[in-house]
Protein backbone atom coordinates (compact mmCIF):
# COMPACT_ATOMS: atom_id res chain seq x y z
CA UNK A 1 0.00 0.00 0.00
CA UNK A 2 1.68 3.44 -0.98
CA UNK A 3 2.70 5.76 2.23
CA UNK A 4 0.50 8.18 3.62
CA UNK A 5 -2.92 6.04 2.60
CA UNK A 6 -5.41 4.40 5.31
CA UNK A 7 -6.19 1.20 2.55
CA UNK A 8 -6.13 1.38 -0.68
CA UNK A 9 -8.18 -1.01 -2.82
CA UNK A 10 -8.52 -2.10 -6.42
CA UNK A 11 -10.92 -3.46 -8.48
CA UNK A 12 -9.21 -5.42 -10.96
CA UNK A 13 -5.55 -6.88 -12.30
CA UNK A 14 -3.78 -4.11 -14.70
CA UNK A 15 -3.31 -7.50 -17.11
CA UNK A 16 -5.06 -8.83 -19.73
CA UNK A 17 -9.09 -7.91 -20.30
CA UNK A 18 -8.61 -5.37 -17.08
CA UNK A 19 -5.64 -3.28 -19.29
CA UNK A 20 -7.49 -2.85 -22.40
CA UNK A 21 -10.67 -2.36 -20.85
CA UNK A 22 -8.92 0.80 -19.08
CA UNK A 23 -6.74 1.62 -22.05
CA UNK A 24 -9.86 2.17 -23.85
CA UNK A 25 -11.41 4.55 -21.44
CA UNK A 26 -7.90 6.42 -20.73
CA UNK A 27 -7.07 6.51 -24.39
CA UNK A 28 -10.13 6.33 -26.49
CA UNK A 29 -12.50 7.97 -24.59
CA UNK A 30 -14.65 4.63 -24.78
CA UNK A 31 -16.79 5.43 -21.04
CA UNK A 32 -19.27 1.90 -21.84
CA UNK A 33 -17.51 0.33 -19.16
CA UNK A 34 -17.10 3.43 -16.57
CA UNK A 35 -20.93 2.56 -14.79
CA UNK A 36 -19.77 -1.14 -14.01
CA UNK A 37 -16.42 0.01 -12.78
CA UNK A 38 -17.72 2.75 -10.53
CA UNK A 39 -20.70 0.15 -9.32
CA UNK A 40 -17.01 -2.10 -8.10
CA UNK A 41 -15.30 0.72 -7.12
CA UNK A 42 -17.96 1.92 -4.95
CA UNK A 43 -18.64 -1.65 -3.71
CA UNK A 44 -14.77 -1.78 -2.45
CA UNK A 45 -15.28 1.52 -0.09
CA UNK A 46 -15.21 1.25 3.12
CA UNK A 47 -18.41 1.18 4.61
CA UNK A 48 -17.15 3.71 7.73
CA UNK A 49 -16.02 5.87 5.96
CA UNK A 50 -18.35 6.36 3.23
CA UNK A 51 -21.05 8.20 5.51
CA UNK A 52 -18.66 11.11 5.94
CA UNK A 53 -15.98 11.33 3.04
CA UNK A 54 -15.56 13.46 0.19
CA UNK A 55 -14.63 11.90 -2.85
CA UNK A 56 -11.82 13.24 -5.30
CA UNK A 57 -9.32 12.35 -7.84
CA UNK A 58 -5.36 12.71 -8.36
CA UNK A 59 -5.70 14.56 -11.81
CA UNK A 60 -3.57 14.00 -14.80
CA UNK A 61 -1.59 16.62 -16.58
CA UNK A 62 -3.15 19.66 -17.89
CA UNK A 63 -0.95 18.40 -21.43
CA UNK A 64 -2.86 15.16 -21.42
CA UNK A 65 -6.43 16.80 -19.85
CA UNK A 66 -6.24 18.52 -23.28
CA UNK A 67 -4.91 15.83 -25.21
CA UNK A 68 -7.64 13.73 -24.00
CA UNK A 69 -10.36 16.27 -23.41
CA UNK A 70 -11.09 14.54 -20.37
CA UNK A 71 -9.69 13.04 -17.06
CA UNK A 72 -10.21 9.80 -16.55
CA UNK A 73 -9.98 9.69 -13.04
CA UNK A 74 -12.37 12.34 -12.60
CA UNK A 75 -14.87 10.01 -14.84
CA UNK A 76 -14.33 7.04 -12.54
CA UNK A 77 -14.37 9.73 -9.58
CA UNK A 78 -17.66 11.10 -9.93
CA UNK A 79 -19.45 7.97 -11.32
CA UNK A 80 -18.02 6.30 -7.83
CA UNK A 81 -19.29 9.76 -5.82
CA UNK A 82 -22.94 9.41 -7.67
CA UNK A 83 -23.09 5.38 -6.68
CA UNK A 84 -21.51 6.22 -3.16
CA UNK A 85 -23.97 9.15 -3.06
CA UNK A 86 -21.41 11.70 -1.79
CA UNK A 87 -19.88 14.56 -2.92
CA UNK A 88 -16.82 15.04 -5.48
CA UNK A 89 -15.02 17.58 -5.43
CA UNK A 90 -11.43 18.69 -7.42
CA UNK A 91 -9.31 18.84 -3.82
CA UNK A 92 -6.11 18.38 -5.48
CA UNK A 93 -4.41 20.40 -8.44
CA UNK A 94 -1.34 18.81 -10.23
CA UNK A 95 1.71 21.86 -10.00
CA UNK A 96 4.59 19.58 -11.57
CA UNK A 97 5.90 16.49 -12.39
CA UNK A 98 5.44 14.25 -15.80
CA UNK A 99 2.97 11.76 -17.14
CA UNK A 100 4.35 8.35 -15.89
CA UNK A 101 2.95 6.13 -18.82
CA UNK A 102 5.67 3.70 -19.97
CA UNK A 103 8.33 4.69 -17.26
CA UNK A 104 10.21 2.41 -14.81
CA UNK A 105 9.27 2.19 -10.99
CA UNK A 106 12.70 4.31 -10.44
CA UNK A 107 11.84 7.05 -13.49
CA UNK A 108 8.14 7.18 -11.78
CA UNK A 109 10.03 7.86 -8.32
CA UNK A 110 12.19 10.21 -9.69
CA UNK A 111 9.78 12.00 -11.77
CA UNK A 112 6.49 12.26 -9.14
CA UNK A 113 3.66 14.21 -9.73
CA UNK A 114 3.04 16.95 -7.12
CA UNK A 115 0.12 18.06 -5.53
CA UNK A 116 -1.14 20.93 -3.72
CA UNK A 117 -4.91 21.44 -2.51
CA UNK A 118 -7.41 23.84 -3.07
CA UNK A 119 -8.51 24.46 0.38
CA UNK A 120 -8.39 23.00 3.73
CA UNK A 121 -9.60 19.28 3.90
CA UNK A 122 -10.39 18.27 7.61
CA UNK A 123 -12.36 14.91 7.84
CA UNK A 124 -12.01 11.93 5.63
CA UNK A 125 -11.09 11.75 1.87
CA UNK A 126 -11.72 8.52 -0.56
CA UNK A 127 -8.95 9.28 -3.43
CA UNK A 128 -10.48 7.50 -6.84
CA UNK A 129 -7.43 6.81 -9.47
CA UNK A 130 -7.73 4.38 -12.74
CA UNK A 131 -4.62 2.48 -11.99
CA UNK A 132 -1.99 2.15 -9.23
CA UNK A 133 1.23 0.94 -10.38
CA UNK A 134 3.82 1.88 -8.06
CA UNK A 135 1.97 3.96 -5.34
CA UNK A 136 4.01 6.97 -6.79
CA UNK A 137 0.75 9.10 -8.16
CA UNK A 138 -1.44 7.95 -4.89
CA UNK A 139 1.21 8.78 -2.41
CA UNK A 140 2.31 12.17 -3.74
CA UNK A 141 -2.39 13.24 -3.56
CA UNK A 142 -1.69 11.73 -0.09
CA UNK A 143 0.83 14.19 1.53
CA UNK A 144 -1.02 17.09 -0.26
CA UNK A 145 -4.10 15.99 1.31
CA UNK A 146 -2.67 15.22 4.61
CA UNK A 147 -0.69 18.91 4.73
CA UNK A 148 -4.13 20.42 4.30
CA UNK A 149 -5.44 18.50 7.07
CA UNK A 150 -6.92 15.64 6.14
CA UNK A 151 -7.49 12.69 8.60
CA UNK A 152 -8.14 9.82 6.40
CA UNK A 153 -7.39 8.56 3.09
CA UNK A 154 -9.09 5.43 1.65
CA UNK A 155 -7.43 5.14 -1.96
CA UNK A 156 -9.94 3.67 -4.51
CA UNK A 157 -8.61 2.28 -7.72
CA UNK A 158 -10.01 0.60 -10.93
CA UNK A 159 -7.14 -1.51 -11.70
CA UNK A 160 -3.38 -2.12 -10.21
CA UNK A 161 -0.40 -3.54 -11.51
CA UNK A 162 -0.05 -7.25 -10.49
CA UNK A 163 3.19 -7.62 -8.19
CA UNK A 164 5.99 -10.06 -10.30
CA UNK A 165 6.27 -13.26 -8.19
CA UNK A 166 10.00 -14.20 -7.82
CA UNK A 167 9.90 -18.02 -8.04
CA UNK A 168 13.15 -19.81 -5.92
CA UNK A 169 16.01 -20.16 -8.17
CA UNK A 170 14.88 -17.83 -10.92
CA UNK A 171 16.53 -14.84 -11.61
CA UNK A 172 14.44 -11.15 -11.02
Amino acid sequence: MPPGLDSCRSLLAYAGAGRELLARLKYRNARSAVAWLADGMAGLAEPDVVDTAVITWAPTTDERRRRRSFDQAEVLARAVAQRLGRPARPLLVRTGGGASTGRSALERRANAPCYTTRRHVPGAVILVDDVVTTGTTLMAAAVALRIAGTTRINALTAARTPLKVISAGTDA
